[in-house]
């Protein structure tokens, strides 16, 4: 591959097997970054691996769970001892195709648990296994990943929902923290996009969000990775805390 924006940069996608996290993996390895694809999907994990390489890219794959704390330690352990530093992570991990069409009522509480120790929880451990290490190195940066429902209160998806509004406050006060030490974080709210994620989701709900779009199409995959890419770069080096909304004008923010 020829050098990139993140030529030899070390960074780390959560939930890289499938969906948004695959293509920021793919596109990350396009621009020259050595990928570490931690996914619980192992298998899924590999697969990305695999096709990173045979692109002529570096990628290693860490089955990791990210709401334990465990196993997220040990994911930055991997790549440390693989790669001996960590610039950059892409917080993806997340419950979310298979959590719509319930009322609040209807919300089961290990359901609802789930969802946040997914989401929530699972974003904090991720980050506080990653960002000491950048914190020692004086730079880095992290993003983190939101959904467009959190603005504008998607029904029927109330855990999931509050987990992403959760996620947004997170970043704004991680940004705090880090900042002193030259570490950014930021958060990215896609919408709804056609991918292989949201294969499950009904034509109607589609068909409303683009109707109801500034930009009035489907999303794809390509409209949030040069996003993540752009805030993962050195090109952002002044934005940290910000919640930024890729869902073509469906909420402004």
């Amino acid at each position: 591959m020829k050098p990139g924006r993140h030529q030899d940069k070390v960074i780390i996608v959560t939930g890289a097997g499938r969906g948004l996290g695959r293509a920021y993996a793919h596109h990350l390895a396009a621009e020259g970054a050595l990928v570490a694809i931690a996914e619980i999907d192992i298998g899924a994990g590999i697969t990305v691996k695999d096709e990173i390489v045979a692109a002529g890219g570096d990628a290693i794959a860490i089955e990791t769970d990210v709401s334990s704390k465990e196993a997220t330690i040990r994911m930055a352990d991997v790549v440390l001892e693989k790669w001996g530093f960590i610039d950059g992570l892409v917080a993806n991990a997340a419950l979310a195709n298979s959590v719509g069409g319930k009322l609040y009522t209807d919300i089961a509480v290990d359901e609802w648990d789930r969802i946040m120790q997914v989401n929530v929880r699972g974003t904090w451990l991720t980050c506080s296994a990653v960002a000491p290490h950048m914190q020692k190195r004086k730079k880095g940066s992290i993003v983190t990943v939101s959904s467009d429902t959190a603005m504008w209160g998607s029904p029927r998806l109330l855990h999931y929902v509050t987990s992403k509004g959760a996620v947004e406050a997170f970043t704004r006060a991680m940004a705090r923290e880090l900042g002193p030490d030259g570490v950014r974080i930021n958060c990215v709210a896609p919408g709804l996009l056609n991918n292989d994620a949201t294969a499950g989701v009904p034509k109607p709900k589609r068909e409303w969000n683009i109707q109801n779009r500034a930009l009035p199409r489907e999303g794809t995959v390509e409209d949030l990775v040069g996003l993540v890419s752009f805030l993962l770069s050195d090109e952002a080096s002044f934005i940290t805390g910000q919640t930024i909304v890729a869902d073509g004008g469906l909420v402004f923010h």
